[in-house]
């Protein structure tokens, strides 16, 4: 595959880099994705005259024409006529009629990655990177810049609960990115700072192989300009730390900016961090040890960048949190509902170890977990087996396509054997339709319980539909 090229499923989009210098009439196709909607709030931010399509209505949509966007209902050739730039993720066709005719008119057409590498060449760009706990660690440190006093633009994967928003153009030098490596984005960005989380088996359909994921990211590290944050604990990223001229972070005495004395509460995390300019006590109100990793790689980036360590710390005592990041949706008849975006084995197993060590006195943990993408499963199902030892009861769904392709063989039922085949003592339910599983956990989950449903499909709506089902049985607590 060519460097300035992204391929999904097939899909080529170029990766060109507009000049965003002066404004520019710019048309984002599917802009009601949570990646592309984010470019268009900030390219309207900046002060270009944005529109986008879709290919139907949904919320996010009233915020972006709140930020100035126009937006289109379906997809029309008309609406790329008179744009300068038409940027798409690559979920979206190549061949779809708007992009096709921006290329027959000469219309610069680039993909997410472009215009984001665009955005981030207007500022001094700092970036989170890695398989896992990008949205959380950027969202914390947008707020440790904020605080200060660097006033940071932002671009990030989930709604900040502080600000409300993923997105936000200030105008400021400085801006946070996530560097998602799903289709290559990471290698375009112009950065001046990095974080890099952890390296897990993802996205093998893009990269071909584990070994070329690997190589993306030591590639990656080598391009950033200025501080690069890795996490010592992995041991993936670990190699490239000690390879480079790295600052280190985690949970191991090797760690420049090390995380001690963890003491978990009921939802929230004391802790320390012994880093080269002394001692810095937190207190993190996220359950979770990754999340105390994932606060002390956040920072020491903004220290490193000149952020005050005491400023860093009290941006973190009063973060709160990510939308579906251990987002507590219902307390019904004294049992808790969670809805996480997990949906990796990592993910999965230090979610579900939040819940048992957090502190909150819970009776059971209940782990459902919707398994995401045909072509993810068929290459990783295997390594789900041994995620769920924190749970005391597994319930497992069909798989969620996400636009992804059947594949013969490849159903929910992978994982399901995973886990059995790995732990015959376990409890594990599969629960392949909707209705079937909604009535299941309505009746099942009890006082004292909390029931942690997982993944990146419709599993997060499932939250409401149980506790609405829970009441009209005469469980719930409202009844």
């Amino acid at each position: 595959m060519t460097p300035n090229v992204i391929s999904v499923t097939g899909q080529r989009l170029p990766t060109v880099v507009p000049d965003l210098s002066a404004p520019r009439r710019i048309h984002v196709v599917g802009v009601g994705g949570p990646g592309m909607s984010a470019v268009a709030i900030t390219l309207a931010g900046m002060g270009h005259q944005v529109s986008g399509s879709d290919i139907r209505e949904r919320q996010v949509l009233e915020r972006l024409r709140a930020a100035g966007v126009t937006v289109h209902i379906g997809h029309d050739r008309r609406h790329v006529h008179d744009c300068e730039v038409v940027t798409a993720s690559t979920a979206i066709p190549a061949d779809l009629n708007e992009l096709d005719e921006a290329r027959r008119r000469g219309i610069t057409v680039t993909s997410r990655a472009g215009i984001l590498a665009a955005i981030c060449a207007r500022t001094g760009a700092l970036a989170v990177a890695g398989t896992h706990g990008k949205t959380t660690t950027s969202s914390m440190l947008m707020l440790m810049l904020a605080a200060g006093g660097r006033r940071p633009g932002f671009i990030i994967g989930g709604d900040v609960a502080d600000v409300g928003t993923g997105a936000e153009w200030t105008g400021s030098e400085w801006f946070v990115v996530e560097a998602d490596e799903s289709d290559g984005t990471h290698s375009h960005l112009p950065l001046v700072g990095t974080v890099l989380t952890n390296i897990d088996r993802d996205h093998l359909d893009h990269f071909g192989s584990f070994d070329s994921l690997v190589a993306s990211f030591s590639e990656y590290l080598d391009r950033v300009e200025g501080p690069r944050v890795v996490c010592i604990d992995d041991p993936v990223a670990e190699p490239l730390a000690r390879r480079t001229d790295c600052v280190s972070y985690g949970l191991g005495v090797d760690a420049r900016y090390q995380v001690v004395d963890v003491a978990a509460t009921a939802g929230r995390q004391d802790f320390a961090i012994e880093h080269p300019g002394g001692r810095t006590e937190v207190r993190l109100p996220l359950r979770g040890i990754h999340n105390a990793v994932n606060a002390t790689g956040a920072f020491a980036l903004a220290v490193e960048t000149g952020v005050d360590p005491d400023a860093a710390a009290s941006a973190l005592s009063s973060f709160g949190g990510v939308a579906r990041r251990f987002d507590i949706r219902a307390v019904d008849g004294g049992a808790t509902f969670v809805d996480d975006y997990a949906h990796l084995p990592a993910e999965i197993a230090a979610v579900l170890a939040a819940a048992r060590h957090s502190g909150d006195g819970w009776r059971r943990v209940i782990a459902v977990f919707q398994p995401n993408r045909f072509n993810r499963m068929a290459e990783i199902w295997q390594d789900y087996a041994r995620c769920f030892t924190d749970a005391d009861l597994v319930v497992l769904t069909d798989i969620y396509s996400s636009g992804t392709t059947p594949i013969p063989g490849v159903t929910g039922k992978l994982v399901v054997n995973a886990v059995t085949e790995a732990d015959p003592m376990r409890r594990v339910v599969w629960m392949r339709q909707r209705e079937d599983l909604v009535r299941f956990l309505a009746s099942e989950v009890g006082d004292g319980d909390v029931c942690i449903s997982m993944g990146c499909g419709d599993i997060a709506s499932l939250p409401d539909e149980v506790v609405e089902a829970r009441l009209r049985s005469g469980r719930g607590s409202a009844a």
